[in-house]
């Protein structure tokens, strides 16, 4: 963007000022919103709407305006005949792409068939000092994009769509679990502790207390101590912060809805999320029925139930339940010609090591949707361990085209068992595995009071909505994703 074209438009909003107009004013009445007019009948006078200035296409003495905003656009007529020849001469003058409209009118059905409102009397909303990036291919660079999110609104109808069905289906999330006497909590962002999941925490500073202090992994440990303290249904909208690498599925701040069940074990919990899933596709998404990967999958058909060991059997011929060793493990890995990308893999435990081959081999090729069962009990240091089979706990995964969507227990409620598998977890860290967890004394003492048998998920927001939309990157079902400053001007027309 040329600095001639910001000073050009400050002289405009100069010449505004100077015959008396606001070029901000304080509030304009509007009777309906632009995708609303759009279905008014034709005849229909007093409508009143506002937005901005997408494009604006002279034609003689009539000019068409189009105008939008998150709900959607509107064409205007701008008649020379109708408002006069100062309105219409105005309008040439101070109007630029990108300025926000006022408009009243009538509305009528153009010979190609597109509603418009004829402008009867118009007013200046909102000067806009840059241009708008080029108009018939949005936004190109994916960066821009990202990094000027409210341009890429105004922009790109795909952006626009996607991140409406956002708040659509957190909507209805909501409404489902509150349905089912699910109540909302609200737990603290910072701790003292890493804990509630496997995964590197962001470190933060507390000045007053002069201690170290940790961005939520996840609400877990919180959430178990409301259950404690005799709430039996709860959930949460959580902001979670893991201080992991950039990948199209991995974003470093997310929102997790995490929520337990007291007398539950995570078969419960398994129907309730088919249930919510299905809830939220009905009525959010308007159908069940979605093409994912490039398969039409039908959420409302029978989901496939496989237990890790199988998977990573069925995938990489190794056998995990012979290799207790996480050092024989990697041997067999090696062996097998199975390359692991990872900073430091001999820093792993045998859970996060088992972990890595999964997600490696293993997961991109779950298209349709797997309830993933039976995880191994160093995968699952807050899981129940399976009374059948101890080394395994009770617990699943959603996981829909390579990625993971739900994450869910029969939670550990002995005191004594979770001590002694946190012990491990520190040790770990102390070894180097950054990806294990604290030792969590106060979270520990408040289970020592009693929990009732609890099945607890966490469901990930911007996972759920990248792989309904068949999304390539995460980044795109966030409202502002986090980027790097930018050292570029943003394009423009």
């Amino acid at each position: 963007m040329s600095n001639e074209q910001v000073v050009q438009r400050i002289q405009t909003l100069s010449a505004i000022r100077d015959a008396g107009i606001k070029p901000y004013p304080e509030r304009f009445e509007i009777t309906a919103e632009l995708h609303e007019a759009a279905q008014l009948a034709d005849g229909t006078t007093g409508v009143r709407v506002a937005g901005r200035i997408l494009t604006i296409r002279e034609m003689g003495k009539l000019c068409f305006i189009t105008i939008n905003n998150i709900s959607g656009q509107l064409q205007l007529l701008l008649k020379h005949e109708e408002v006069g020849e100062e309105a219409y001469q105005a309008f040439g003058s101070f109007f630029d792409i990108g300025d926000f409209i006022g408009a009243e009118g009538e509305m009528f059905t153009t010979k190609v068939g597109e509603k418009t409102l004829r402008i009867k009397s118009y007013e200046f909303l909102g000067k806009s000092l840059r241009p708008l990036p080029e108009k018939w291919h949005g936004l190109t660079n994916v960066e821009t994009r990202y990094r000027s999110r409210y341009l890429d609104m105004i922009m790109t109808k795909e952006t626009q769509q996607r991140l409406l069905l956002r708040t659509k289906l957190v909507s209805a999330m909501r409404r489902f679990l509150e349905d089912q006497a699910f109540i909302e909590v609200e737990t603290p962002v910072l701790s003292a502790t890493a804990s509630g999941a496997l995964a590197k925490p962001f470190v933060t500073h507390h000045l007053s207390h002069d201690m170290d202090m940790y961005l939520r992994i996840a609400p877990e440990t919180y959430l178990k101590r409301l259950i404690v303290g005799g709430f039996t249904k709860v959930f949460e909208f959580a902001k979670c912060f893991r201080n992991e690498g950039i990948s199209p599925q991995h974003l470093q701040e997310f929102t997790m809805v995490e929520g337990y069940a007291a007398y539950w074990n995570y078969e419960d919990t398994m129907k309730l999320m088919r249930d919510m899933v299905l809830y939220i596709l009905e009525n959010a998404f308007g159908t069940t029925t979605l093409t994912i990967g490039g398969e039409e999958i039908d959420f409302t058909q029978e989901w496939a139930v496989m237990s890790f060991r199988d998977l990573i059997l069925q995938d990489t011929g190794i056998d995990i339940d012979l290799f207790p060793d996480v050092s024989d493990l990697l041997a067999e890995t090696k062996r097998k010609g199975i390359v692991l990308e990872h900073e430091d893999i001999y820093s792993l435990g045998r859970g996060n090591f088992i972990d890595l081959l999964y997600k490696k081999v293993c997961r991109p090729k779950m298209i349709r949707p797997t309830f993933l069962i039976q995880h191994p009990l160093d995968l699952s240091p807050l899981a129940r361990a399976n009374d059948d089979n101890p080394s395994l706990t009770d617990r699943f995964q959603l996981v829909v085209n390579g990625a993971e969507i739900i994450n869910a227990y029969s939670e550990l409620v002995d005191p004594i068992e979770q001590r002694k598998r946190l012990e491990e977890q520190a040790a770990l860290k102390t070894g180097g595995d950054q990806e294990a967890m604290d030792m969590d004394e106060d979270y520990v003492t408040a289970m020592e009071y009693g929990m009732p048998p609890i099945s607890g998920w966490g469901f990930g927001i911007e996972r759920f909505l990248m792989i309904m939309t068949d999304c390539p990157n995460i980044k795109d079902c966030v409202m502002f994703p986090l980027t790097k400053p930018n050292p570029e001007p943003v394009e423009t027309r």
